[in-house]
């Protein structure tokens, strides 16, 4: 009996698996790293997205003129200082060119234009590598069973070949069976947290860059009105 519990570990059960629950099995385990690589870089990232995010907004509402910040000479690192950027270049070019009767307003719409085509690209930037755990998510579960009903099909052929129905007959293949459906679970549950908690956050990111370049376009036309 202690054999048998000797016998029937991890690696013994890959080791000893049929050559296609193998490769279930290592496929499965590099999607779980892989995830959980993922996770880790899309929560840093977030994170310092979220602490430049309230470093710029700080700035933008310090009482600095649009000029002092367009002025600042270095390229903005953050995504907000990138679409303020690609206001302020449009304003600056604005005020170069004149601004006709109608052209504040022109010059308005341009400038919205331009803030979202900035957000989209932050937003994709933001959410690359999501579409991976949102894949493990949906496959690695029925990868598992894959590998499960291979190594059950393998078990029934060894005991139809050994004619023997006793446990320590079939408890290796069925183990060997089942660990693939974990690993699918262990693969699976994780990608599934992590794809829900930060596409939260990529929706908080983007009403935030929403937002700010609402802000940025109400400035722009008091200044206008000023003028």
């Amino acid at each position: 009996m202690e054999s048998v519990t000797e016998q029937i570990t991890v690696w013994a059960l890959f080791l000893s698996a049929d050559p296609v629950v193998k490769a279930v099995m290592l496929i499965l385990a590099i999607a779980s790293i892989w995830c959980w690589a993922i996770a880790v870089d899309k929560w840093l990232q977030f994170g310092d997205l979220e602490a430049q995010a309230r470093k710029f907004e700080k700035e933008f509402w310090s009482g600095r003129s649009l000029e002092e910040m367009d002025d600042r000479g270095e390229r903005p690192r953050d995504a907000l200082a990138r679409v303020f950027g690609a206001a302020a270049r449009e304003w600056r070019e604005a005020r170069r060119a004149g601004l006709g009767p109608d052209g504040g307003q022109m010059m308005l719409e341009r400038v919205d234009r331009l803030m979202q085509a900035q957000i989209s690209r932050e937003m994709n930037r933001a959410s690359r590598n999501l579409g991976v755990l949102a894949t493990v998510a949906a496959s690695a579960p029925f990868i598992g069973l894959f590998g499960t009903v291979w190594g059950i099909m393998n078990s029934f052929t060894s005991i139809a070949q050994q004619q023997q129905t006793n446990l320590a007959v079939v408890a290796p293949g069925i183990a060997e069976a089942l660990f693939a459906t974990a690993l699918g679970l262990v693969a699976a549950i994780p990608a599934v947290i992590f794809y829900n908690k930060f596409s939260g956050d990529l929706d908080r990111f983007g009403d935030r860059l929403d937002t700010f370049s609402d802000e940025v376009a109400a400035r722009l036309s008091r200044r206008l009105g000023e003028r």
